[in-house]
């Protein structure tokens, strides 16, 4: 007999329960400019919309999507995470945004595009990664 196969899913899609739970989540408060904070780390990508004052209207993740392990940190799952801010943007009146981009990972570019593509306009991107000025302490010399 043996044991049966449970097929499971894996992680590879956004789960679309999660993003109709998430558009219904939207604020009612209307903005017309915001600044888009997008933070790419290896293993995710964290997309929050802002109003010019810095206050916190919505955010997103691709963890928060239900993509799992390593497919958190790509360039599709960040691009998701655009586009549903991007759609959540709408929904509030967003116009025009200003982006501001930290981290090193591979989600930069594509969650900008995605937000770019549902209608927004960018005022400008800025590069906010912090660059550390002198880094660790180097190790000691080896000893043979």
């Amino acid at each position: 007999m043996g044991k049966k196969k449970i097929a499971r899913k894996t992680g590879g899609e956004m789960d679309s329960g999660l993003k109709n739970r998430s558009l219904s989540r939207v604020p009612r408060k209307k903005i017309s400019t915001g600044i888009l904070h997008i933070q790419a780390t290896y293993n995710n990508t964290k997309v929050i919309l802002t109003d010019t004052t810095g206050n916190m209207v919505t955010w997103t993740s691709t963890g928060a999507l239900g993509f799992k392990g390593a497919k958190k940190g790509t360039p599709f799952a960040a691009a998701k995470a655009g586009e549903l801010i991007g759609e959540k943007a709408a929904l509030i009146g967003v116009k025009e945004v200003a982006v501001i981009v930290k981290g090193v990972g591979s989600g930069r570019e594509s969650a900008i595009r995605a937000f770019a593509s549902k209608g927004a306009n960018l005022l400008s991107i800025k590069d906010a990664t912090p660059i550390p000025f002198n880094g660790p302490r180097p190790p000691k010399p080896r000893r043979v």
